[in-house]
């Protein structure tokens, strides 16, 4: 077999031609992205059959982990029928009153909610949802049923959360027969201040809410001066009284403040599962100002 003679040019094609490939093999490399590094696993911990977290940070009071199993559960008192089916005040603005939610949006677009209204009961789905209107200080009535749904605990049973400015959750859950980390129970101002005593029915009976809150003030370099309150009523039960919540609520993190204007939108939650609501009105309350 005969060889065919290389000459300079064609040498010289061909180291053109060898460059020109390793160049566009590492353009092509260069474009392809860095395969995104492993999220790192979370630890949950099971102690007496509650699952939660001691990875977490500690609570401001030193005693507890964020979401720690270990926080005593809240007792179980028995409830009475306080305030179902509560008539809206004279002077209440009518979130929900079974016919549609046009007081609402949806949280993450501004668009219409896409939450289902079927015989005078708001069903959750999609997507949060948050009023058009926003709040101060206020009193907030609320009503709300949970789905039963067997084989499931802890967090994952009937869940939702009421968030008062947008960003103060009081967790609804389905806390019957069902314990759960302390501070994410029903009643619970989320990820701080468990609820003084487990106030729950079971799934598929309707549950009340009766909300007071105070916003909080903040001064001009947007510094806390006094922390938002809250107390709530689950069922004509205290659960919590007059309570300082720490700030933004949160999953895993204790709360901190962002400094936030004198007002903001109440927001219902949906949390992959059907807890219904109805009945939902709310009160603006003044503040006196006199000393």
């Amino acid at each position: 077999m005969k060889y065919p003679i290389i000459t300079p040019m064609l040498r010289s094609q061909a180291l053109l031609i060898l460059a020109a490939l390793l160049i566009g093999r590492a353009g092509l490399h260069a474009q392809t992205p860095a395969a995104p590094e492993p999220r790192p696993k979370i630890k949950e911990t099971v102690i007496n059959g509650v699952e939660g977290f001691q990875d977490t940070p500690m609570q401001p009071d030193g005693l507890w982990h964020v979401h720690d199993p270990a926080r005593p559960q809240p007792p179980i008192v028995k409830t009475g029928e306080f305030s179902e089916k509560a008539p809206a005040p004279s002077d209440a603005v009518v979130l929900f009153d079974g016919h549609d939610l046009s007081q609402w949006q949806d949280k993450k677009t501004g668009g219409p909610v896409p939450w289902n209204v079927r015989d005078g009961v708001a069903i959750s789905a999609k997507d949060d949802i948050q009023t058009t209107q926003s709040f101060g200080d206020l009193q907030l009535h609320l009503e709300f049923r949970e789905p039963v749904l067997h084989g499931r605990y802890g967090q994952d049973r009937g869940n939702s959360g009421v968030f008062l400015m947008g960003r103060y959750e009081i967790q609804v859950l389905d806390c019957y027969h069902n314990p759960t980390y302390a501070d994410g129970a029903t009643g619970a101002i989320y990820g701080q201040h468990p609820p003084l005593v487990n106030a729950c029915r079971p799934p598929g009976e309707w549950q009340t809410y009766d909300i007071l809150f105070n916003v909080p003030h903040f001064d001009d370099s947007g510094h806390l001066l006094t922390p938002a309150y809250v107390t709530v009523l689950q069922n004509g039960v205290v659960v919590q009284n007059h309570q300082a919540i720490r700030g933004d609520t949160n999953w895993r993190v204790p709360g901190s403040y962002t400094p936030v204007g004198s007002t903001g939108p109440i927001a219902l939650q949906y949390h992959n599962n059907s807890v219904a609501f109805r009945n939902i009105w709310v009160r603006p309350m003044a503040v006196d100002q006199e000393p």
